[in-house]
């Protein structure tokens, strides 16, 4: 190899950083990589500057209990989207399991921990329905998914006869405080975050959602059982969003079937703001959780501003465009 090429063939320093006069493209890919942190970090500082109430112990723990019910979703998520699927279901799962749970302790007498484990198979089983579909009945994931979000709703509906169902008051401690400052959705949160962590990062599962998301035929080559692994995808989708359901009934103290509408939609968006790739194969938990707090953090300060709830929305929808936007750019620069 002659000496032009062997020089051009080391675009950096020894030291890791920026090669002389490339500061620019460096700092580009920086930004790319580091945005969701960098965009949290931001907001922060600027809710801060606008709002004294916002640093307030008190206010931050607010919205880490904001963010709680949606982080959790989102983990589950994080699953699906990381193998390029989709799943719109997960906010009435979330009722559902929550519904069940009430239904069996407070109506049926069932002994508490029964009830719950009852909650969470109902949602893994959501779950799993869904991914056979997607699997075995070769739906779209958007339109199985679609339809599980009508009847995980439906039945939700049904068992309370639309009406909230007072929840197991053992249960009920998910939605309080430890020491009288401590939440424990927020702990309950940081445990399900690790969980999704070790998921992704550890276990056979994790490895084959990344190469499911990045080719999914190539990984059927490489011999991993595609269907199978889906099944296990939806289904630990659907549990994580039973666990959520149950968090937000305690907060609520009471199941509801009509809780958690739209937080589909929220999840998805926390998943893509934390730097997932809606085209698959990449994604993190620690990302997602960024995703779920940046949401959290704008809501939270507009509050504080008096900003109205409609133009709220018309800022969530600005931040998610800029979230795939910069997942665009971030592709273009890996290519």
């Amino acid at each position: 190899m002659s000496a032009e090429l062997k020089t051009a063939a080391v675009p950096e320093a020894a030291g890791g950083g920026p090669a002389p006069g490339g500061l620019g493209p460096w700092f580009s890919r920086a930004v790319l990589r580091n945005g969701p942190l960098g965009g949290l970090l931001a907001l922060v500082v600027v809710m801060a500057v606008l709002s004294r109430d916002f640093l307030n112990g008190q206010n931050l723990l607010n919205v880490g209990v904001q963010a709680s019910v949606t982080a959790i979703l989102a983990f589950g998520v994080t699953f699906v989207i990381v193998s390029a699927g989709i799943d719109l279901s997960v906010g009435s799962v979330a009722a559902l399991s929550a519904t069940v749970v009430a239904w069996a302790a407070t109506g049926q007498g069932l002994p508490v921990w029964l009830a719950v484990l009852l909650g969470l198979a109902v949602g893994a089983a959501a779950g799993l329905l869904s991914g056979t579909l997607v699997a075995y009945g070769r739906l779209p994931a958007f339109i199985a998914t679609l339809a599980m979000l009508s009847v995980g709703r439906g039945l939700a509906l049904v068992i309370s006869g639309g009406s909230p169902i007072p929840f197991p008051g053992a249960v009920n401690a998910l939605g309080d405080t430890l020491g009288d400052w401590l939440p424990v959705p927020v702990l309950v949160m940081i445990a399900m975050g690790l969980l999704a962590a070790l998921i992704l990062a550890r276990t056979y599962s994790g490895r084959t959602m990344f190469a499911i998301g990045g080719n999914e035929e190539a990984a059927r080559l490489s011999g991993i059982d595609v269907r199978r692994r889906k099944l296990v995808i939806y289904a630990l989708s659907g549990l994580f969003a039973a666990v959520a359901g149950i968090v937000l009934a305690a907060r609520l103290t009471s199941a509801q079937p009509q809780a958690a509408g739209g937080y589909e939609l929220d999840a998805i968006a926390a998943v893509v703001i934390g730097g997932a790739s809606l085209s698959g194969g990449s994604g993190k938990a620690s990302g997602t959780l960024i995703g779920a707090l940046i949401l959290a953090v704008l809501r939270n300060g507009l509050n504080l501003l008096s900003v109205s709830a409609f133009w709220q929305q018309v800022a969530t929808g600005l931040v998610i465009a800029l979230a795939v936007l910069l997942d665009t750019l971030r592709r273009r620069s890996a290519r």
